[in-house]
Formats: structure tokens, sequence, C-alpha cells
């Protein structure tokens, strides 16, 4: 039987591309995920490897669709091949019931996990370089109303930390970095 998966990493990413080459390679039967692949924890995708049998064949478009990383791939591919299940992604040409096809598998596995590495490391230089000239701030702390007249009514001690935190409506963490926030603030002011 053919056997497809299908995932994008967001609810709001369309999945049609996907299904219709599943449909062209006459899959029949699609398991669909809408969630990152930086792991293995995916419902559709544990379906789909307690689903198939041997003599089973696994379609994906890409590798990038079934693993991100070349530990991942090679143990689904590995739990696969002990049920005598055939991996195959159409756009790498990639077939696990051959030797050859056992041996690439190892390399595009490696490569899509550096092209991830990479793509997360630039990101990081990115906010790095953005940060060092000022542009990149991250979120702005969240305030709540009345924030600033409970903040002092507690600092006065006209109420406890919990007459302010339910006031507030925060618990106590999120209390006392409001109260850190303000500090660095009132500090910043004073500068």
């Amino acid at each position: 039987m053919k056997v497809g998966y299908v995932r994008v990493s967001t609810q709001g990413q369309n999945t049609a591309r996907q299904e219709v080459l599943m449909q062209e390679l006459g899959v029949e039967k699609v398991f669909l995920d809408k969630q990152s692949g930086k792991d293995t924890a995916r419902p559709e995708l544990k379906k789909m490897m307690e689903f198939v049998r041997e003599g089973d064949v696994v379609i994906v478009e890409s590798i990038s669709r079934f693993a991100r990383c070349t530990r991942d791939l090679l143990e689904l591919v590995e739990q696969l091949s002990g049920k005598g299940v055939a991996f195959v992604s159409k756009k790498e040409a990639l077939d696990t019931s051959t030797p050859s096809g056992r041996f690439v598998l190892t390399i595009f596995g490696a490569i899509a996990q550096l092209e991830r590495e990479s793509i997360l490391q630039r990101q990081k230089e990115g906010i790095a370089i953005a940060k060092a000239q000022g542009k990149y701030t991250g979120r702005p702390p969240k305030t709540y109303p009345d924030q600033e007249a409970v903040l002092g009514a507690w600092r006065r001690g006209e109420i406890s930390v919990g007459q302010a935190r339910k006031q507030l409506g925060v618990s106590k963490s999120t209390f006392y970095r409001l109260v850190a926030n303000q500090k660095k603030e009132e500090k910043k002011s004073h500068e």
C-alpha cells in the first residue's frame, strides 16, 4: 500500500501542493500534520508509523516534510525498515528499498540539518545586529489597568502582595516581574 505523509509548519499554511502530488502518485492513504517538524511528536506521524505494515511504501514530498534533523530522519526510516516498509521522497528522488537510496538518505538528512542550523544561526546573528543598532527591543512588557496605582499602594505598604496581585489579576512571579520592570524604568528616567 502507498501511504503518504504531508506536513506544513502552521495551521495557516496550505497543503494542496503536497496533496495533489499524493494523488498523482496513486497514494491510497494520507496522514497530514500541521505543525513544526522540529521533533517527531506529531499526532499524524505517530498514527502513520503505527498504521504501516510490511510491504507498504511511505511517500513524502521532500525529506524536510518528514524530519528536520538527521537523527530523527534516520530513526524514523530505521523504524520503517524494521517493519519492512520502504521510504520514498519525491523531491530528492530517494527510495530506501535500494542500497544507494539508503546511502543518499544519510547525506540528504545531514544537508537538511545543516540548512536548518544555518537558518537558526543567521537568525541569531540578525537579531544581535538589530539589537546592537537599537532596532530590536523585543516584545514590550505587558501593562495592566491601574498598574501604577496598585504598585504604588503596595510600595507604600497600604496593601499586601496578595491584595496587589488580586487587583492586577497576576501570578506571584508576574507581580515581581512588574515590580522589577518598574524599578528599571525609574532608574532609566533618573539617568
